[in-house]
């Protein structure tokens, strides 16, 4: 075997199994950025023995106890946590005696740390985008190169952001614990907006020369089913992994030959991944069977069903949509969300009763560099056969968006609205 196909291994499981190693290693030393120090320093051991003496039969427990070492080795020398030292000792001679189980996860103490560890990366006391960075990072594996890439923001913005954040962490001495009661529905739905800030990147990106960055929505997509392995009575967590499967679903038929948007109603559903639509629609089975009233990311899982039931485009359950927005509109008021139903409402009661919705939205401010807002009106104005006005608003959407490819799609029906 090559060095490099060891080195491709190597990086396979380092991605499968580094959240697990940090997550144990944080229960230790409480200290995230030192539990991620020693889990670099075990991946550099991988790197220099691996080659020579292959991988080791439990890799994952080869790199938690070689970081526990590393870790036994450092409170050694500044000999300033001896009763840590004794810990360490004691739980790495037990490792030794017994491999873990590390795919095992509901009820075992790597499964907990695991838990920890996403809660303490997505702690509200972060900004957003440092909670989605330190999560890609510690969670997902990700190098901070591979963050830079995704989120199209330079190396060194994402290391800084990395750095602050675990020196934040330490510093107002965050508990790696996972919170309870009222705490643990308020810090759950920050790590919700996280796996979803990550997915939706993914799935829409903001800037670039690519619709979609596939790479994020698979991990956003693999830490929401860790998530909701980890609590399985919450259905907020089964709703944001269906809406999830179910947007993915659509990768394929998204994009066309040459990289350009595909509309949804334009989608050739055969296209449409089934296996990930089974998927999301049975995690909207086991949200309801919880029996708990039903929050956002489940209401838009239960829309993006309305769309991934329906045969084609002429069978989809608009009334039941815009039900479904009112609701969620009542829930959390959005213009954005108003603007979503506001299209749903053109499938039921035509296109000038969207239109009024949307004029009226056009005086939030909050909309004023939100491509979509000129976009809808552009096409309910085509509806309304007014290709003119349609056009302008097409260009001015297209100067708003950061996406190379949305922005060529809208130009391109912008023109088409001289020959209407």
């Amino acid at each position: 075997m090559s060095a490099t196909d060891h080195h491709r291994i190597i990086e396979a499981v380092w991605r499968i199994e580094s959240a697990r190693v940090i997550a144990g290693l944080t229960r230790l030393t409480r200290d995230v950025g030192l539990a991620e120090d020693f889990a670099q320093e075990a991946l550099v051991a991988a790197l220099e023995q691996w080659p020579q003496s292959g991988v080791p039969e439990n890799p994952g427990a080869w790199l938690t106890a070689t970081a526990k070492r590393r870790a036994i080795d450092l409170f050694r020398r500044n000999a300033v946590a001896e009763r840590k030292h004794e810990d360490l000792a004691r739980d790495l001679a037990t490792l030794e005696q017994t491999v873990p189980d590390l795919n095992s996860n509901l009820d075992d103490p790597i499964g907990d740390d695991l838990l920890r560890l996403v809660f303490i990366s997505c702690h509200p006391i972060l900004p957003a985008e440092s909670r989605a960075a330190l999560t890609l990072r510690l969670l997902g594996g990700l190098t901070t190169p591979e963050i830079a890439r995704a989120f199209l923001t330079p190396e060194p913005t994402i290391a800084q952001r990395i750095v602050r954040a675990k020196r934040t962490l330490a510093e107002k001495h965050i508990p790696f614990e996972v919170p309870r009661g009222l705490e643990l529905a308020a810090r759950l739905s920050s790590v919700l907006e996280v796996i979803y800030l990550i997915f939706n990147e993914g799935y829409f990106a903001t800037a670039g020369d690519d619709l979609m960055r596939p790479t994020l929505c698979e991990d956003a997509l693999r830490l929401g089913r860790i998530l909701a392995e980890l609590t399985p009575d919450e259905p907020e967590v089964h709703g944001l992994v269906a809406l999830m499967e179910i947007q993915a679903s659509r990768t394929r038929a998204r994009i066309g030959l040459t990289g350009e948007p595909i509309l949804l109603l334009e989608q050739n559903r055969a296209h449409w991944d089934h296996l990930l639509i089974r998927r999301g629609l049975t995690a909207i089975d086991r949200a309801h069977k919880i029996g708990k009233p039903r929050g956002p990311y489940l209401l838009q899982a239960e829309i993006a069903a309305c769309h991934a039931r329906a045969r084609t485009p002429e069978e989809t359950d608009w009334p039941r949509i815009v039900f479904l927005y009112t609701e969620l509109a009542h829930l959390t008021p959005s213009p954005v969300i108003e603007l979503n139903r506001a299209v749903a409402v053109s499938m039921v009661h035509g296109p000038q009763a969207a239109l009024d919705l949307v004029e009226a939205l056009a005086t939030d401010p909050s909309l004023d560099r939100y491509h979509l807002l000129p976009s809808v009106r552009a096409d309910l104005l085509l509806k309304l056969n007014r290709p003119t006005e349609a056009r302008t608003q097409f260009e001015l959407a297209a100067a708003l968006t950061q996406n190379t490819r949305e922005r060529a799609l809208l130009l391109s029906r912008g023109a088409a609205c001289q020959t209407k």
